[in-house]
């Protein structure tokens, strides 16, 4: 009997993703960029979401770096969206308009 030894699941990792392409794919979507104040889930506290930004993960960090430097707070980045800490949109909807991207404001 041969063993296979190539390693598809475990309990450990979760499951064991065979190629890098996957992980450095950008995100499709339709080019706009959409800026969305949101308060649910963060106890009344508002934060500023930027999604449908056409990058890759590591372009998408860089650009929310800056983002996060421009409004002067904190943020993160989490399933391709990015999340600033307080309402931030006008400031947002222009830095991201003058770097060249269409940008919706969404919500209400």
């Amino acid at each position: 009997m041969k063993k296979n030894s190539r390693l598809v699941y475990s309990t450990d990792k979760g499951r064991i993703k065979t190629s890098d392409s996957e992980t450095t794919a950008t995100p499709t979507g339709d080019g706009i960029v959409r800026i969305r104040r949101e308060t649910s889930g963060r106890k009344g506290n508002a934060a500023t979401t930027v999604s449908g930004v056409p990058l890759p993960e590591a372009e998408l960090k860089a650009l929310a770096k800056k983002l996060k430097q421009t409004c002067g707070s904190g943020g993160s980045v989490k399933n391709a969206i990015i999340e600033i800490q307080g309402d931030h949109r006008e400031k947002l909807h222009d830095l991201l308009t003058k770097e060249g991207y269409t940008v919706k404001m969404a919500g209400g």
